[in-house]
């Protein structure tokens, strides 16, 4: 973290000055807004923190909810997710709070006993060492606290509206008109662009017409949120459980040390039965629980949550108010001005943790384009690729949690195999830690021409961090940990063995990367730290910074000692520049000597200003 370039901070440095909007922030929200989010959940409120960087941009976030969530139904937070909470500054401070998995344990029924269960597979949560961050279990109220505290912090002192209901919008060509309604009075919001992240019953998206498409699979789960006494031995670690006499039990450990949640099978459900097994009450959740886990006993002393639900896919047919069609050759005919994230757009089981964690992508996605559309930084047209994007990802979730639901539903008679389900796991690991996004080419992805030069950082795909050294004061570090939540596009320029190709690189740039509130280059020579002449390296990664123009050493690295960065992603020792958006997707790999096609791949995005 940096700070004190712009004078002395004796207070906590992660409240940012206030700028913009946020010096004279109206209390009440006010007729006119640049963005209108509707919905504090988890989509909405990373939405609102990442917009919350762009002070000059005018961002309101409305809930119905007279306050902030209390018991939230999402806890899973895949690594790609707690990345992402790098990024925003409380990774760290959340995992201290939350239950970490490292390991999964698969229960089969005894095949000398098929009335009891014992245990079998027990692989480590990620085998293949896919991510340094941690797989959480955490309330997600937790989630949506730390963002509001980050949204508070920053340049725009954003707080949440509480209390407001959607009722309804009307689009214009340059501005949508919002109806909200608030203790009885109706108020009517003018807004540049809205998002809609209202949930499952989403009024946003019915307003502008959306779809949602899809089927119930007709099986029945309850979920619970309890505090026991038990003799089943692994009652602190995640696990799958699939009992002889049928049913299953997906077993979460929470937060805290005591609490867990289970999502317990309640079987087949009838399609002409209304829904009855809705009613289901959580007496009866609990003794499907008890017989599951024959022969270890359940005393359930506290019901903290419990719901039941039917498994159901579906995904809306698009992200925003631009029907399908009026999009000409896969591209929209007009801007859209209205878009949906999260559960508005895509629903599915919530046993493979994957809800929260891909809306909070949605909201990501989307934000930091809207911001540089606002501030004249980009066209409209940037906005059409949130929808393309994101739309492929929320079908590849629905098609994996079908699979990993009908597993889960299985009677080990079904099943067959006993360890098929844990081998399934393991082989998806990839995908359940939200790192399989790949985003097709576009404005904001080039072709993946050069690939070769960087083999680990797949164009279209999330930057893999990797440990460097910072030359300026020899601290190792992960150079992805660097990438904060600031709307700027990250430059990593991999210097060629001696750097020459490097200089003229810098050179050529100098001028078109020197946008500060955009672009943030950075270096990484190949040799040891204490072997980089500081006073040799370009200006370009040594920019000046604040009133005072103070030198900013803090963008200059070397390959770290033991985990060569070059070597441990596939760089190129000729070297190589990969270019990463601000949601954390490499954008472009270019070699040293491409600086033209480096600045044709900007301006298709980027306005000269």
């Amino acid at each position: 973290m940096q700070f004190h370039h712009h004078g002395y901070v004796s207070g906590d440095p992660r409240v940012q000055p206030a700028a913009g909007v946020g010096l004279d922030r109206p209390e009440e929200l006010p007729d006119e807004v640049d963005v209108l989010i509707v919905g504090a959940g988890p989509a909405g409120m990373i939405a609102a923190a990442q917009l919350s960087q762009f002070p000059d941009v005018t961002t309101r976030i409305v809930d119905r909810r007279e306050g902030r969530l209390a018991i939230g139904q999402a806890d899973g937070i895949q690594a790609r997710s707690v990345e992402t909470f790098q990024a925003f500054g409380f990774a760290g401070r959340i995992a201290e709070e939350a239950y970490r998995i490292t390991e999964m344990c698969f229960w089969h029924p005894d095949p000398t006993d098929p009335s009891r269960i014992v245990r079998g597979e027990r692989p480590p949560d990620d085998p293949r060492g896919i991510s340094e961050f941690p797989h959480l279990i955490v309330n997600q109220a937790r989630v949506l606290d730390y963002f509001a505290e980050y949204m508070a912090s920053s340049p725009s002192r954003m707080v949440p509206d509480y209390g407001y209901e959607f009722r309804g919008l009307e689009r214009f060509d340059d501005h949508v008109d919002v109806t909200l309604e608030r203790t009885g009075r109706s108020k009517v919001v003018r807004a540049k662009y809205v998002l809609g992240a209202d949930g499952a019953r989403s009024r946003v998206r019915s307003a502008i017409g959306c779809t949602m498409e899809g089927n119930s699979a007709f099986h029945a789960w309850g979920v619970m949120d309890v505090l026991a006494v038990t003799d089943f031995p692994d009652i602190r670690l995640k696990c799958a459980i699939q009992s002889g006499a049928g049913g299953s039990i997906l077993l979460i450990p929470r937060e805290g040390g005591h609490l867990f949640r289970m999502y317990v099978d309640l079987g087949e459900v009838d399609p002409d039965s209304h829904h009855e097994v809705r009613d289901t009450t959580i007496e009866q959740i609990v003794a499907r629980a008890q017989a599951i886990l024959h022969p270890y006993t359940l005393d359930v002393r506290h019901v903290a949550w419990h719901s039941v639900y039917e498994v159901g896919h579906r995904l809306t047919d698009r992200f925003d108010d631009v029907p399908v069609e009026e999009h000409v050759d896969g591209h929209a005919a007009r801007t859209p001005r209205v878009f949906i994230a999260g559960d508005a757009c895509h629903t599915h089981s919530a046993k493979a943790g994957q809800g929260m964690n891909v809306s909070m992508q949605d909201g990501f996605n989307l934000a930091w384009k809207l911001g540089y559309v606002l501030t004249g930084r980009s066209p409209e047209s940037l906005l059409a690729t949130y929808s393309a994007e994101r739309q492929v990802v929320a079908q590849n979730l629905i098609d994996f949690d079908k699979e990993w639901s009908t597993l889960m539903a299985k009677t080990p008679e079904e099943l067959g195999d006993p360890g098929l389900l844990a081998e399934f796991y393991v082989r998806t690991t990839e995908f359940l830690f939200g790192f399989m996004t790949q985003y097709a080419p576009s404005m904001v992805v080039a072709e993946p021409t050069h690939q070769a030069l960087a083999t680990g950082f797949p164009v279209g795909k999330r930057f893999k961090s990797a440990p460097v050294v910072r030359v300026a004061d020899a601290n190792p570090l992960h150079l992805g940990h660097q990438h904060r939540a600031d709307g700027r596009w990250r430059v990593y320029a991999f210097a060629d063995r001696y750097a020459s190709a490097l200089g003229a690189w810098a050179e050529r740039l100098a001028g078109s990367l020197a946008r500060e509130r955009v672009f943030d280059v950075k270096v990484v020579y190949q040799q040891r730290h204490a072997d980089v002449d500081i006073a040799a390296v370009p200006e370009l990664f040594l920019p000046r910074t604040g009133p005072f123009q103070l030198v900013d050493y803090e963008r200059v690295f070397a390959a770290h000692p033991d985990d060569d960065i070059f070597e441990l992603r596939g760089v190129d020792r000729a070297g190589c520049v990969v270019v990463v958006r601000p949601d954390q997707y490499v954008a472009a790999v270019l070699p040293l000597d491409a600086a033209d096609e480096l600045v044709a791949f900007l301006r298709q995005f980027l306005l000269d200003r």
